[in-house]
């Protein structure tokens, strides 16, 4: 693996636009889509051996929704994505601590 292509490719996948989506108009209404990015990678090297060149590298990266500008008569203004998957989980989880908690003060 060439190592200067792969540091080219995160370069490319580390953008301004994986973070924030192209505008969308309709009926006078511009919204932004906007999204919280995350990456980490790693490579190395070592001697030839064999077939294999002795380096080698993985990047990945994890992209959730955060919300979107909402533009309208020329004013801005933020509207969360909500994700009840993890608010589920969240109540599941105090839910859980709370019935724990309760057991040991009755002891």
């Amino acid at each position: 693996m060439d190592v200067q292509a792969f540091r080219a490719g995160i370069g490319n996948s580390l953008t301004v636009t994986r973070v924030y989506g192209e505008p969308h108009t309709s009926g006078g209404v511009t919204v932004i889509p906007a999204a919280k990015v995350m990456g980490g990678g790693g490579g190395g090297g070592g001697p030839e051996t064999n077939q294999y060149a002795g380096e080698g590298g993985g990047f990945g990266m994890i992209a959730r929704p955060t919300g979107a500008f909402v533009i309208k008569n020329g004013e801005v203004r933020w509207a969360p994505a909500i994700d009840y998957n993890r608010l589920i989980a969240l109540g599941g989880g105090a839910l859980a601590l709370a019935r724990l908690t309760r057991r040991r003060r009755r002891r």
